[in-house]
């Protein structure tokens, strides 16, 4: 089983409910959809516990299903809607395809030898991504909080891997743009 041999169904709300909740509702944003994903996880593993073999501890292996409820909310959240490209590349970008001068990136003087608030910065982080349309935010979920591949990711929310990419650019221009706005005031 797992640590201590002990396998504990009644205290799952316990003793991973806000854990659980915390790691869905950063990367579905909505609290209401987070709440029930965690629930819908404990449900899952409750009909699954007979077939929990102990090779993870409890914990990881209710992330690990954690984790599929949102890849599959993810997948569901996309499965009738068509993804469509807008021009968003007009806010940063001139005809020439060009940094228009007034959103040039620029260097952001941090001194990373010292200590930053790292506090404020996921909190920004998590304000920015808030901001972003669902299938950005899902992409950038996807990519950098889950580590998927490309493949995987185009899979789940039924995109090509053209259009995939177009979101990931993109996704990391309003990122950069609210970050440098709201934490770095440049």
């Amino acid at each position: 089983m797992q640590q201590n041999n002990v396998f504990l169904p009644e205290k799952w709300l316990d003793n991973y409910g806000d854990e659980l909740y915390r790691y869905a509702v950063v990367r579905v944003i909505d609290n209401g959809f987070a709440e029930d994903i965690v629930q819908e996880t404990f449900l899952s593993a409750w009909r699954a516990k007979e077939t929990y073999n102990g090779m993870s501890s409890e914990k990881t292996w209710l992330y690990a299903i954690c984790k599929n409820k949102i890849i599959d909310h993810f997948r569901k959240q996309n499965s009738n809607s068509s993804i469509i490209v807008g021009k968003e590349e007009e806010i940063y970008f001139d005809n020439d395809a060009h940094w228009k001068s007034k959103d040039l990136p620029t260097e952001w003087n941090i001194n990373y030898n010292t200590k930053v608030d790292v506090k404020e910065f996921y909190e920004t982080l998590e304000n920015c991504k808030k901001k972003l349309k669902d299938i950005q935010r899902e992409v950038f979920v996807l990519k950098y909080m889950e580590d998927l591949d490309t493949v995987e990711i185009c899979d789940i929310l039924k995109i090509t891997q053209a259009n995939y990419w177009v979101l990931i650019h993109r996704c990391k221009l309003h990122l950069r743009n609210c970050i440098q706005k709201n934490w770095l005031n440049i």
